[in-house]
């Protein structure tokens, strides 16, 4: 996780189409582009599953130990829920940094959003027009991954008291 983590996905991304081959390894263009953006922000991901299990109070735990719950309906009963209001709009932070992560694949030849951008202007030589198409597309698709984990954080807080402490 913290090789993942602490590595640039632009190397990672270079690292997985461009050294890989020199030791027998050759991945098509598309699964670098998965591999390496799956296991950057996935490690990322780990790391917002591990801190929402985490911020569950050790009081809920023992509370269902107390309720003869297994450990299994406890994680499933008890702590899944609770963590994942935690995760919810964690999760959809990281959706949208995925969106704007996948514009690196571009650079190892994936014709991507960016990728077309670039051909465009080759084509008809305006650069403004182009990348302020491309931004609005990214931030309109970023509104509706937004959106959406608003609705879920929203569906996982149903019957919630937010004023409990």
């Amino acid at each position: 996780i913290e090789l993942f983590r602490g590595t640039s996905l632009l190397a990672q991304l270079f690292w997985l189409f461009f050294v890989l081959p020199s030791f027998g390894i050759e991945l098509p263009a598309i699964a670098c582009g998965v591999l390496a953006i799956g296991l950057c922000n996935g490690a990322y991901g780990s790391e917002i599953v591990r801190g929402a299990l985490r911020s569950v109070p050790r009081g809920q735990r023992e509370a269902a130990i107390a309720l003869n719950y297994s450990p299994a309906q406890s994680f499933r009963l008890i702590v899944l829920p609770q963590a994942a209001r935690v995760m919810a709009p964690l999760f959809g932070s990281l959706f949208i940094e995925i969106l704007k992560a996948s514009s690196l694949v571009s650079l190892i030849t994936l014709p991507d959003l960016t990728f077309q951008a670039k051909n465009i202007i080759l084509v008809h030589l305006n650069t403004t027009a182009v990348l302020s198409t491309v931004l609005v597309i990214y931030f309109v698709i970023a509104l509706f991954i937004s959106g959406g984990a608003q609705r879920i954080e929203r569906a996982l807080s149903r019957g919630v008291d937010h004023t409990a402490g």
